[in-house]
């Protein structure tokens, strides 16, 4: 059997805590779908909602950005835990479901830090912006036509801290929840790491443990069934698979939004091209058992 990594996108989680917690009951059933096939499961998972929905709570006392990544990772571990767990016993099968609050590291000169473009938190009129960028230091652009919201810079994934405790779990059967939200932004400091204000892209930080752990595929669960060209448009072609080449060729074209598909298939040729026998998968929530077999969803092969 394999060794999958399943990211989870938006439409595995909610945008409150009881939303969020009855969501994860389908994101469960399609995660089990494959351990009761016999394959090794690690689970990553966005935090796009809940890490604004923290920080802005958190204002008042003034809590630092990376601790806020690590309070979404640890209540969004723990729904998806309790949820795999619940879905697992009701099918009889006997496995460990743990979350670890993990820490990415970056390279404190990447060139994302001179320029902020991840959105977090909700939105505010230009006036009200305006105060919170002169009183809180925050930099605040205008987003999509809908109001002003915080950037933080996304820097690029190099290392996982935790990769030998994640190892060690994989290795004994276990079900790991990891680099939640794209995990907690550190850099090397002297003897230890310092967390950082950022949100790394949870698609490459999953493509980044992916291959750290050496796991077969990765999957990427997103709100669409494929990968398409033309988006939107008369003539929009779904593709079901996708050479390194090909991929690259339609990002230089803009084929895939900044926002949404193009960090998913950045991070499906970041794992695959390291190792042929590599596969990566965008594919549907619910049609992740289907995806494996070839039967949907988009596969990414190297050349």
């Amino acid at each position: 059997m394999s060794k999958i990594l399943v990211a989870l996108g938006g439409n595995a989680l909610g945008n409150n805590p009881k939303e969020q917690y009855d969501i994860a009951k389908e994101s469960a059933k399609a995660i089990v779908d494959l351990v009761e096939q016999g394959h090794e499961i690690v689970v990553a998972h966005g935090n796009g909602p809940q890490v604004g929905m923290i920080n802005l709570a958190m204002e008042d006392v003034n809590m630092p950005f990376p601790e806020c990544v690590a309070m979404s990772q640890g209540y969004i571990g723990y729904h998806l835990q309790n949820r795999i767990l619940e879905e697992l016993n009701k099918r009889n099968i006997t496995k460990n479901v743990s979350t670890i609050i993990t820490q990415v590291v970056v390279e404190e000169n990447d060139k994302a830090f001179d320029n902020p473009t991840k959105p977090i938190g909700k939105f505010y009129m230009r006036e009200e912006a305006a105060v919170i960028e002169r009183e809180k230091g925050y930099i605040m652009i205008e987003d999509s036509g809908r109001g002003y919201r915080r950037v933080v810079p996304s820097p690029k994934p190099i290392d996982v801290v935790e990769k030998e405790s994640i190892k060690a779990l994989v290795e004994k059967g276990h079900i790991v929840i990891t680099v939640g939200g794209g995990g907690i932004p550190v850099i090397k400091d002297k003897l230890g790491y310092r967390g950082i204000d950022g949100v790394i892209d949870k698609d490459l930080a999953s493509a980044k443990i992916a291959d750290l752990l050496d796991m077969d595929y990765l999957f990427i669960l997103t709100a669409v069934p494929m990968v398409s060209i033309n988006f939107g448009k008369e003539n929009e072609i779904g593709l079901d698979k996708m050479s390194v080449g090909e991929a690259k060729a339609y990002m230089e074209n803009n084929q895939f939004a900044k926002g949404s598909m193009l960090p998913k298939v950045m991070a499906a040729v970041e794992f695959v091209q390291s190792k042929k026998e590599r596969k990566s998968v965008i594919a549907s929530l619910y049609e992740a058992e289907k995806a494996l077999k070839g039967n949907s969803g988009t596969i990414i092969y190297k050349d």
